[in-house]
């Protein structure tokens, strides 16, 4: 059911219509003893979730008696994160989830519908796993809050993925991954209709009616000044309320380009991208938009490591971002990346497939270390001396020297694409 629809490419939600619609629909549904909120951690702070968990806390109290960021395979929220992701809301509410450890099985996706929706690319089952608070917390409303917005993995973030991945297991994390992987990202991204998707609503309608999900979405762009304002807000308890929120995100995240990208230089706040895992949506987002034989550029002052996870790093630094049928070829022959398919997806997102040029430029990470993972490496401060953050505006710059560049501040925010290659 679609308890709240309202958005549109230049509606602006500011917190008291946000409280006013949160407001309208709890009180719809009637009271409520025990509360569960799962929003996304600080990786998705632009999302509004830490303001809309905020709000709900104020109106439940008590009630609201956990809070379980959707971590997946990330770190722990630190408590300088929460303080302003969440701020006023009690650290003791906070959970980790520990996706190695604190799961259930609801059930198993069989083996043949995954090969019917991967077109035959796999035919394992799929576990869909949850965090056991989801079940055994004993709660009557579980708020499943978070930014819809184009995804390499399922096409387009949030709804159930916020529950099987984010609050999810090992095995569905590698599988889901993997899947999106082999299918294909380009054929994903900015899709509402994914394989990855069709296995995780197979999951919600067969394995997860009991859970008294609510999901409340949001959809965030820029006005005309660059500022990031909420376009949107859609709240109900099935795939109704994710289609809209998908549909609007497609009308003001997606940059459609009349010209293939010669260079694209690409900004990772040093806050939220630490990594490659999260600070590769720089090739991810922009992949489908640049040119053959051309470059990208990506400054990243926060960059210190590969993977988010100890074992995940070490098979980046094995391995290093290759093509598709070289990390398949991998897959195939050893067992330490057969036996972590999401570092395998990974692998296979961050390669460029030989067709452009991939150049990090690391605050925390050796030339050596980056070159070893085949991207090729530049100096950061040279590069913030000539692609300054503060005057780049995004879309295209002309350089003192003529060059012409286009510039992203924030790759997690959009995706981008030469209209040639997104023919649907």
């Amino acid at each position: 059911m679609l308890y709240y629809a309202k958005g549109s490419e230049t509606t602006v939600l500011d917190g008291e219509q946000l409280i006013a619609a949160l407001h309208e629909v709890f009180a719809a549904l009637g009271h409520r003893s025990k509360v569960l909120a799962i929003p996304p951690d600080f990786t998705r702070f632009h999302s509004r979730a830490g303001e809309l968990t905020r709000y709900a806390y104020d109106y439940f109290g008590e009630r609201l008696t956990d809070i379980l960021p959707a971590l997946g395979t990330h770190f722990a929220m630190t408590e300088k994160e929460i303080d302003v992701m969440f701020p006023g809301v009690p650290h003791d509410l906070f959970r980790v989830h520990r996706w190695k450890e604190d799961l259930v099985t609801l059930g198993m996706v069989p083996g043949e519908f995954v090969e019917q929706v991967s077109e035959g690319r796999v035919n394992y089952q799929w576990p869909a796993q949850v965090n056991r608070l989801l079940t055994d917390g004993g709660f009557d409303l579980i708020l499943s809050i978070g930014q819809v917005v184009p995804h390499e993995v399922i096409g387009m973030a949030n709804y159930n993925k916020n529950i099987f991945v984010g609050s999810g297991g090992r095995e569905g994390i590698n599988k889901s991954h993997f899947l999106g992987a082999v299918y294909g990202m380009e054929r994903i991204m900015g899709r509402a209709d994914t394989p990855v998707r069709r296995v995780l609503n197979y999951a919600s309608d067969n394995f997860a009616k009991h859970l008294p999900i609510l999901y409340i979405q949001t959809v965030i762009g820029k006005d005309d000044n660059g500022k990031l304002v909420m376009r949107g807000l859609y709240i109900g308890d099935d795939f109704e309320c994710f289609k809209l929120a998908a549909e609007l995100s497609l009308k003001v995240n997606f940059i459609m380009l009349e010209k293939p990208l010669k260079k694209v230089v690409v900004y990772l706040d040093p806050h939220e991208f630490k990594s490659t895992w999260l600070g590769n949506k720089s090739v991810y987002r922009t992949r489908m938009a640049i040119d053959d034989g051309g470059e990208l550029l990506v400054l990243a002052p926060g960059l210190k490591e590969f993977g988010e996870d100890k074992d995940i790093d070490k098979l980046i630094r094995k391995y290093g971002y290759r093509t598709t049928p070289e990390i398949l070829r991998f897959v195939d022959e050893q067992e330490d990346l057969k036996n972590n398919l999401s570092a395998a997806a990974h692998l296979i997102h961050g390669s460029s497939e030989n067709r452009f040029t991939i150049t990090y430029c690391p605050g925390n990470i050796t030339r050596e270390e980056i070159e070893s993972v085949n991207f090729k490496f530049a100096d950061l401060q040279e590069n913030l001396a000539r692609y300054n953050p503060d005057v780049l505006k995004d879309g295209f710059n002309t350089m003192p020297d003529g060059e012409e560049i286009f510039y992203i501040s924030n790759p997690a925010l959009g995706l981008w694409a030469f209209r040639d290659r997104f023919k649907d």
